[in-house]
């Protein structure tokens, strides 16, 4: 069985995992938030959001953070006129990606913030086991 402090770096753990995936859907979103259809007509780049879950644990007997699903955003597209544009269809319209790059990073943020915080209390944690081993000592 885990320590109390071992528990708490566990669980910080399972919430820097779950944040990094968090950190990798965003950056694919960023890097999508141009991406328009390839044929004429088409859906371009659909932003993907991440939903997280509360897992029980039965050896720390405590929740762990996980990644629930990473689901597409069901939000519309916005249309632009350039009948030119490889993707535009007969009307002269095409859609852009459901992206917006000013949430995107703010959600981006928010996730590094969160691993950050997590990275301090594994730090903490194991800054207060060396302390009790030198008391120990």
């Amino acid at each position: 069985m885990a320590s109390d402090l071992e528990t708490s770096m566990l669980v910080s753990a399972a919430g820097m995992r779950t944040q990094g995936q968090r950190v990798k859907v965003i950056a694919e979103n960023l890097a999508n938030a141009n991406s328009t259809a390839t044929t004429p007509g088409g859906d371009p780049y659909r932003r993907k959001v991440v939903t997280f879950k509360n897992v029980f644990d039965r050896e720390l007997k405590v929740d762990l953070v996980r990644v629930n699903k990473v689901k597409a955003d069901q939000s519309e597209f916005s249309t632009v006129y350039d009948p030119v544009h490889p993707a535009s269809g007969p009307d002269g319209y095409y859609k852009k990606p459901n992206v917006q790059s000013l949430v995107e990073m703010v959600n981006m943020r928010e996730a590094q913030r969160t691993y950050e915080a997590n990275v301090n209390m594994v730090d903490t944690a194991r800054k207060m086991m060396l302390s009790m081993i030198n008391l120990l000592r």
